[in-house]
C-alpha cells in the first residue's frame, strides 16, 4: 500500500506517517513534508524518485506527473487502466494526504496552490479506490479504521472525498474573492460561497425547522469568538436577534456621545439609550418599552459593572445579555437571579462587505447597510432650528432608524428612545404606534422616520406626540407642503437626504 503525503499544515503528519509505516505502508513525499518525516527516522521515498523529474520552477512543479497522477486516478476495475499501470511501471496510490497553502492568511499569486488541488481532486474523483485526507482532524479516525479493517470503508472514502471537494471549492472561492477585492468596482459578477457548519442549533425559527450556524470555510467569524458564560443553549433566533443588537450598539458608539445600550425584540429595537454610564444607559433603554423588553436581547456597549448587573437582575427577564466583558462577580449575580439568561461576551462585530438575502431560487446582494450622513450634511428647512440637545437626539434617532424595520418612526428624548413604531405598511400607523408607546414622554424630543413623508399627515402625527423636531429624508413631491405644515405647527424639520429602509 502506498501513501502520498504532501501538506502545508504539518500538524500531526509525522504521527500519521509513523502509524502508516507500522501498518506496512510505503510513504512517498516531497519538500518540507518529506524532510519532517525523514527527520523522525521514518522511511520515505522522495517524489522525484517516483517521477524521475526534479522539483522545478521554485517548487511550482513537483507532483504534476503521470507517475503520480496515474497511480492516483487509475480505475482498478478497468483492465485497460491496470494494463497501463503495468506498461508504464506505475505503482497505485491508495491514500493521498494533502492540505493547501493558507491562501486566506496571505493572499498572493504565490499562495495559489496548483499541485495540491490537482492531487486532492484526483484522489477524491477516484474515491472508489483511493482515500484522501485534507484535514489533520481526520488522521486519528483514518488510522483507527486502517488498523481495524486493513483498509478504508467505502463510506469513509466517500465522506473524505466530499470533504476534499469542499476543501478545494473553498480554496477557489477564496481566490476569486481576492480578485474581487483587488479589482472591486461595485458588486462582483459572481459570488462564491463556501460555508462550513460551525454550530448545530436546537431548531430554526420554529421547532419543525432544522437550524444551524455556518461560517466561511477556513476562517472564523466573530461569532466563533463569543464566550457563553451561563444560561440555556443558544437558539436560531437568539443568534439572529443578538447579531442585530450587537450591530446596533456598535453603530451607536459612532456617535461618541457616551456608552450605549440596546434592547432588541424580534430583530427590532424596542429600547435604546446613550448615557455617561452603563447603568443609566440600561435604565434609559428599558424605559423605551419595558413590556416588550421581556424575553428580549440586551446589548451593552461597555464592560458590565455591578450597578448595571443589579439593575438588569431587577428588570424583566432577558433571553440574552451580550457585552464586551463583565467585572468580577457580575456573571455570578446574573446566574443567581437570571439562571436561564444566556450571558455572552463578544468581540467587536465584523460586517460583511456584501449582504446577501435569499429568495426562492435566487439571491439578492447589496453593499452592507450604513448611515452615510450626519448633522453636517442635514438641511434645516423650517423657521425653527433644533437646539444642540435636540441635534444630539436627532443623531441618535437617525442611527436607530437604520436598525428598525420599515416603515418606521423613532421618537427620542433625552438620549433615549421613548417610542418606536416598526414594520408598518403606513408611516402614519408607525407614528401612532410610536406615540402610544411614548405616552407623552416625547415632549420636546425628536421624531425620525426612515423614508420621506408623502403627505403632511406624518408631520401632524409627530406633532401630536409632542416632539419639537422632525427628521426625515425629504424627496417627496409634497416637500414644500410638508415643510409648511411643520412651520404652521412650530416644529423644526431637517432633511437628511438619505433614506434608511430596512426589510
Amino acid at each position: 500500500m502506498r501513501a502520498l503525503l504532501s501538506v502545508y499544515d504539518k500538524t500531526g503528519v509525522v504521527d500519521l506517517a509513523a502509524a502508516l509505516v507500522d501498518l506496512g505502508w510505503e510513504l512517498v513525499s516531497s519538500g518540507g513534508t518529506a524532510r519532517a518525516i525523514a527527520a523522525a527516522g521514518l522511511p520515505v521515498v522522495a517524489v522525484e524518485q517516483v517521477t524521475g523529474s526534479p522539483e522545478m520552477l521554485g517548487h511550482r512543479v513537483v507532483t504534476l506527473h503521470p507517475a503520480l497522477h496515474g497511480g492516483i486516478l487509475a480505475d482498478r476495475s478497468d483492465p485497460a487502466h491496470v494494463a497501463d499501470l503495468e506498461r508504464f511501471g506505475i505503482t497505485p496510490v491508495d491514500l493521498v494526504v494533502s492540505n493547501l497553502y493558507p491562501f486566506r492568511s496571505a493572499p498572493s499569486v504565490e499562495m495559489i496552490d496548483i499541485g495540491g488541488p490537482a492531487m486532492v481532486r484526483a484522489a477524491a474523483k477516484n474515491h472508489a479506490f483511493v482515500g484522501v485526507v485534507v484535514d489533520p482532524g481526520d488522521y486519528g479516525a483514518v488510522i483507527e479504521e486502517l488498523r481495524e479493517l486493513g483498509s478504508l470503508s467505502e463510506a469513509t472514502r466517500r465522506r473524505l472525498a466530499r470533504a476534499a471537494f469542499a476543501h478545494t471549492a473553498a480554496y477557489d472561492a477564496a481566490i476569486v474573492g481576492w480578485f474581487d477585492h483587488a479589482d472591486h468596482d461595485g458588486l462582483p459578477p459572481t459570488i462564491h460561497l463556501a460555508l462550513e457548519r460551525a454550530q448545530v442549533l436546537r431548531y430554526g425559527e420554529n421547532p419543525q425547522q432544522a437550524g444551524a450556524r455556518y461560517r466561511p470555510m477556513g476562517s472564523d467569524g466573530w461569532w466563533d469568538e463569543v464566550v457563553q458564560h451561563q444560561g440555556l443553549p443558544l437558539s436560531y433566533l437568539n443568534l439572529y436577534d443578538a447579531d442585530a443588537a450587537w450591530a446596533l450598539v456598535h453603530d451607536l458608539a459612532a456617535l461618541q456621545a457616551g456608552v450605549a445600550v440596546a434592547i432588541i425584540k424580534h430583530a427590532n429595537p424596542c429600547g435604546a439609550a446613550v448615557a455617561d454610564d452603563l447603568a443609566t444607559a440600561y435604565a434609559g433603554a428599558l424605559e423605551g418599552d419595558e413590556q416588550a423588553a421581556f424575553g428580549g436581547i440586551v446589548a451593552l456597549g461597555g464592560v458590565v459593572d455591578a450597578a448595571t448587573a443589579e439593575r438588569m437582575a431587577a428588570g424583566p427577564q432577558a433571553d440574552v445579555v451580550i457585552a464586551p466583558g463583565y467585572d468580577d462577580g457580575v456573571v455570578e449575580v446574573l446566574r443567581a437571579r437570571r439562571k436561564n439568561t444566556r450571558v455572552l461576551s463578544a468581540p467587536t462585530p465584523r460586517a460583511d462587505a456584501v449582504q446577501l438575502r435569499q429568495l426562492a431560487g435566487a439571491f439578492l446582494a447589496q453593499d452592507a447597510p450604513r448611515v452615510a450622513t450626519g448633522r453636517a450634511e442635514w438641511r434645516v428647512v423650517t423657521k425653527a432650528v433644533p437646539t444642540d440637545a435636540q441635534w444630539a437626539d436627532a443623531e441618535l434617532a437617525w442611527r436607530l432608524c437604520g436598525h428598525v424595520k420599515s416603515n418606521c418612526v423613532v421618537l427620542v428624548e433625552g438620549g433615549r428612545a421613548v417610542g418606536i413604531g416598526a414594520g408598518q405598511q403606513s408611516r402614519v400607523g408607525a407614528a401612532e404606534i410610536a406615540a402610544a408607546k411614548a405616552a407623552g414622554r416625547a415632549a420636546g424630543g425628536v421624531s425620525a422616520t426612515d423614508g420621506f413623508y408623502p403627505f403632511p399627515d406624518g408631520v401632524e402625527a409627530a406633532a401630536a406626540a409632542g416632539v419639537a423636531v422632525v427628521l426625515q429624508p425629504g424627496g417627496s413631491v409634497r416637500d414644500d407642503e410638508v415643510t409648511a405644515t411643520a412651520d404652521r405647527l412650530g416644529l423644526a424639520m431637517a432633511l437628511t437626504g438619505e433614506r434608511l429602509f430596512r426589510h
